[in-house]
């Protein structure tokens, strides 16, 4: 039986392809390669990603700065956020000056230029270098009664903190927007199955480096020192980095084409205000006139190609904003379920007195405690497994049985998964304060802070992230399909920023809601209890999370359901289909 042809993909100006051996084995062999070395660098990057952000609430609130829990958790969100909200921003200069390659080489170096920062502040010289010495907390009169309100000192350090964090962001956000679809421009010519397969492969990767980070990197941080844990995710970046470049001969680089990011925003002015747009054409009638003459002429979509793609994306912007709230819920994992597991019985690895455990549970010197991190194995391993039973058997079989649910469909299905994690995470956490308000608390030190907890085992925690993986499977994994196979290929790069930037809306929007409920008067406003949330109402937190996320899930499958009757109409497949990536 011949082997199948691969499909030429036509050459853009100034694309560079490796020289490969003729006939067909060959270049199938190379683009495979190349697929092989991006998912190598991808893993390498999530490594260290999730090295940092792992144990990053946990960092911010031990002794090193003191901060208060939700000082730490709203840091925890902001640089997740704005990991991916800064995505489009690395789409834009790759697309208009860098090109993907460029962009992705640049973005790894300025990672591992400020991933640096979090181990340098890790040792008291360093701080001190950085931040300058901690202030003395101020002493004053004693509060006359337990329920004056007290206000929380200012972080220390925060500036330089969030400086940091914030770089690290725009670096990890430019390498996810542009390596995303630099590894799928290398098995196009493979066809649409090879690029399905390659986004479910994409996404094993991303967890199988979260495993390595977690079972290693958390571990250290939490029991041996931040010094040695944060010292672990810069030298992933460092052989991620050498990886990419070492790989160079076999990638298809291809040159920027222009960004359509101005056209798009004429064409939103132009609609929704056009008597501004008329006054914006009399003003820079003159300079419009001239502009042809005064540059060279390049390459770039003409009007009715900007109206076509402007009408795709209006169709696509609603599905993806209503992803939005699921995002949100997304990101507890790594911000208040970590909180919420710091104030559960974390057991020991190696207890030193088992038959005393239940006398005092602050570690000892010759013990480990596990991990809270390692809840997020729960996550990750479900993921692991899942992927390569979807890939391989499950979906397969679905597709012979002309069962096979469409992206849209899984991602209702991802939102519902969401909505019981977070819901079961409440239950937990009423359970635990049922505990708390009884005065059935234990005592256990955790990265040299010590925690007033309940007595229930953190294992507890897992059903919530079990299910928040298999969110991911439904939600994360179709969504990418979905940005990239529904663009026009002119607009990939545009609409796969847009997609990362939107799930960074989610976890703003998340950071902004506990802000907004630490103010005196919320729900998680207790600064009599600094450094635990033990007078805090999170449960009512997850529960109005929960709400929202049914609200909007409604509301999405609505929309999704008149996209893919829209989608179906002949004027969509004579329009744009031959124009899909």
């Amino acid at each position: 039986m011949p082997a199948p042809r691969t499909r030429e993909q036509p050459r853009v100006p100034g694309e560079r392809r490796p020289l490969l051996p003729r006939g067909v084995q060959g270049p199938r062999r190379w683009r495979r390669a190349a697929g092989a070395a991006v998912l190598l660098v991808e893993m390498l990057e999530r490594a260290a990603f999730f090295g940092i952000t792992a144990n990053l609430v946990l960092y911010l609130n031990s002794t090193n700065f003191n901060w208060a829990g939700e000082q730490a958790s709203r840091a925890a969100l902001v640089f997740l956020g704005a990991s991916y909200l800064l995505a489009p921003v690395g789409g834009w200069l790759a697309d208009v000056y860098l090109g993907r390659y460029r962009a992705v080489a640049l973005s790894l170096l300025l990672y591992l230029a400020a991933s640096g920062l979090l181990p340098a502040t890790a040792f008291p010289d360093g701080r001190s270098s950085f931040c300058g010495e901690m202030p003395a907390s101020p002493l004053g009169p004693a509060c006359p009664s337990p329920d004056c309100p007290r206000a929380s000192p200012s972080p220390y350090c925060a500036p330089v903190l969030y400086a940091g964090l914030l770089l690290i962001g725009l670096a990890a956000s430019s390498v996810r927007s542009n390596l995303t679809s630099f590894g799928a421009d290398q098995v196009m010519d493979l066809g649409r199955d090879a690029t399905r397969r390659f986004f479910n492969w994409f996404y094993w990767s991303i967890n199988l480096g979260a495993v390595l980070s977690l079972l290693v990197v958390a571990f250290i941080q939490q029991n041996i020192s931040f010094l040695l844990g944060y010292s672990i995710p810069v030298g992933c970046v460092g052989l991620a980095f050498f990886i990419f470049l070492f790989a160079t001969p076999v990638f298809i680089t291809k040159p920027p084409m222009g960004s359509q990011v101005s056209s798009m925003l004429k064409l939103a002015l132009q609609n929704c205000c056009p008597q501004l747009w008329q006054r914006h054409l009399a003003r820079d009638h003159q300079g419009a006139r001239l502009l042809p003459d005064q540059r060279s002429p390049q390459p770039g979509a003409s009007p009715q190609e900007d109206i076509a793609n402007f009408q795709v994306l209006v169709k696509i912007l609603p599905v993806m904003v209503t992803l939005v709230p699921y995002w949100m819920v997304y990101f507890q994992m790594q911000s208040t379920y970590v909180l919420q597991g710091l104030h559960l019985h974390i057991p020991n690895i190696f207890p030193a007195n088992p038959s005393n455990i239940s006398m005092a549970l602050r570690a000892q010197g010759s013990s480990y405690t596990i991990p809270e991190a390692w809840l997020l194995l729960a996550n990750v391993v479900v993921v692991l497994i899942l992927v390569p039973l979807k890939d391989r058997l499950i979906d397969p079989l679905l597709l012979r049985c002309k069962l096979l649910p469409s992206a849209l469909q899984k991602m209702a299905l991802g939102m519902f998964f969401g909505f019981t994690s977070v819901i079961v995470a409440g239950v937990l956490e009423m359970e635990r304060l049922h505990y708390i308000h009884h005065n059935q608390t234990v005592s256990q030190e955790i990265g040299e802070v010590l925690y007033n907890a309940a007595p229930l085992s953190i294992w507890w925690q897992i059903p919530q992230y079990l299910l928040i993986g298999i969110s991911e499977i439904f939600a994360s994994i179709p969504g990418l399909e979905f940005a990239y196979s529904e663009a026009p290929r002119s607009m990939q790069g545009a609409i796969m920023g847009i997609f990362f930037c939107l799930s960074g809306v989610g976890s703003l929007l998340g950071s902004s809601l506990v802000a907004l409920l630490s103010l005196p008067g919320g729900w998680l406003h207790c600064p009599e209890d600094f450094g635990n949330i033990n007078n805090c109402r999170m449960d009512l937190y997850f529960f109005l999370l929960a709400g929202i996320q049914a609200v909007t899930a409604l509301l999405f499958v609505w929309i999704a359901g008149r996209y893919e009757r829209v989608s179906q109409g002949p004027a969509s497949h004579s329009c744009f289909s031959r124009d899909r990536g």
